[in-house]
């Protein structure tokens, strides 16, 4: 049996990358998600309990440790997501079951449920292949710095002459790096497609299709190359949910 989740925060680009993780997840349903905190207390309040509240804590209207006082008891788990360290203690005074202090990579996102329901048997399948799920690159600006990039994590990569630019769920990363080598190391992944000769997308951040355009998650706009064409819409036919209506 799947938990239930409900995600709280104002900041949309946020819930997005909650949402993305939980798709990585075969054992979590998104049951709603809320960018305005007073309907999300009005609706939880008069609500079905859940297994987890994923709430931030910086909100305008009432903050998510007023919020958290309100609703505590229609769930099993509260996780507070923040920016801010400093409301670490404050979110445990409020009988927070965890706190993750953003940005959170996906790994942390699985550990922290994976800790949460140590003794459900259907979550003992949320594992992370610590040795193979990322690879390192040097930054751009910090030659001398390697930067972590979890697979999980990446929403598309762009070549830009020699070198590269990563976009994850929580940052972009400049590398110098070809495409060409990126391809190599993304080979054995199916989630990946090119869909233009200057970008490699991770499918499953595709949030919306406009003719030859891919909306992506985080708002990022990808045109599909003539060559990459008919790889790219053989994916969202198969992806497509077929109806008797023309």
């Amino acid at each position: 049996m799947k938990l239930k989740c409900i995600i709280i925060d104002d900041d949309p680009h946020a819930v997005n990358g909650i949402k993305a993780y939980i798709d990585n997840l075969a054992n979590i349903q998104l049951v709603q998600s809320y960018t305005d905190p007073l309907q999300a207390l009005n609706e939880i309040t008069a609500g079905e309990h859940v297994d987890i509240i994923f709430i931030d804590v910086d909100m305008p209207k009432i903050s998510g440790l007023e919020l958290s006082k309100a609703i505590r008891h229609k769930t099993d788990k509260l996780i507070f997501t923040t920016s801010h360290s400093k409301y670490a203690y404050e979110a445990f005074e409020m009988y927070a079951s965890a706190y993750l202090l953003k940005p959170y990579t996906f790994a942390r996102f699985a550990e922290t449920i994976n800790h949460l329901f140590p003794h459900r048997p259907s979550i003992h399948n949320i594992t992370v292949k610590q040795e193979d799920d990322y690879f390192f690159v040097r930054n751009k600006s910090e030659k001398n710095n390697l930067i972590k990039v979890r697979y999980a994590d990446i929403v598309a990569i762009e070549s830009l002459q020699n070198y590269v630019r990563i976009f994850t769920l929580n940052e972009t990363i400049v590398s110098y790096i070809a495409l060409s080598e990126i391809k190599i190391i993304l080979k054995d992944y199916q989630n990946f497609a090119q869909a233009h000769r200057s970008f490699i997308i991770a499918k499953n951040y595709i949030e919306k299709v406009e003719g030859n355009t891919l909306k992506m998650i985080n708002d990022l706009t990808i045109n599909i190359g003539n060559n990459y064409r008919d790889t790219i819409q053989e994916y969202i036919k198969e992806k497509t949910i077929k109806t008797n209506r023309s």
